[in-house]
């Protein structure tokens, strides 16, 4: 028996060590991500607590400006349909024509449907209501989770996978990623920032947007293996 489990564990060391770096800062983001949209949930629909919701709007409160104002609109618009559906469109037609890279025109489209089914399935499954305190304007339907922190994940996500894979540049690589995570962070501040969601709407939108990229890139990664299986002689 012993000796069955000190084999299980090895056989589980090995497996570990064939993971790269970044699978594994995947696996450990992924768990996180996970444990954080529970831990939310539970504080916000189980104890009711939203002291800390209501504390970030308070000191946020004495730092608005009409600059600032101005440039929340900028950035909360890059995290809208009305910004992102176009931008879906294009890459799968650069994807489709220029690139020619069908798979990652599969990606798109699957990522951005599937993540906007999500979105309204858990908006509706928690039924939060927005905060009753918006900054300049109000914003329609249901709050938890904020729309823009998981469509903004699961899109500039994507671009920073495709970048990931098809940069050779090392400088330019990272840059493009860190301008693509900041931009990620500053649309989800936009929203606490014009008080039409809660922080924790915005923490549970990133995390559950997280998630699902990392969920629908392995599902369309099986499917584009499995197909190649298919498609290759098996004697090659």
């Amino acid at each position: 028996m012993i000796s069955k489990i000190s084999h299980r564990i090895k056989k589980g060391w090995a497996e570990l060590a064939l993971l790269s770096a970044e699978m594994i800062i995947v696996l450990v983001i992924f768990i996180a991500s996970l444990v954080a949209f529970v831990f939310i949930s539970r504080n916000v629909f189980v104890l009711k607590n939203e002291a800390f919701d209501y504390r970030v709007f308070s000191f946020l409160e004495s730092h608005v400006t009409e600059k600032k104002n101005n440039l929340m609109l900028f950035f909360t618009f890059l995290g809208s349909h009305l910004f992102l559906i176009p931008a879906n469109l294009i890459l799968i037609v650069y994807f489709l024509f220029v690139r020619k890279h069908r798979w990652y025109s599969i990606k798109i489209p699957v990522i951005a449907l599937s993540s906007l089914a999500l979105m309204f399935l858990l908006k509706n499954l928690f039924g939060r209501q927005r905060p009753d305190i918006p900054l300049l304007r109000e914003a329609h339907g249901l709050s938890f989770p904020s729309g823009h922190a998981l469509m903004s994940v699961t899109f500039y996500g994507l671009l920073i996978h495709i970048v990931w894979n098809s940069v050779t540049s090392k400088w330019l690589k990272w840059l493009l990623i860190t301008l693509l995570l900041l931009l990620i962070f500053i649309i989800g501040f936009t929203r606490i920032y014009l008080r039409v969601h809660y922080p924790s709407d915005v923490f549970a939108g990133f995390a559950i947007g997280f998630l699902w990229l990392v969920i629908s890139i392995w599902i369309v990664k099986k499917v584009e293996t499995f197909s190649k299986r298919k498609v290759v002689p098996v004697n090659q």
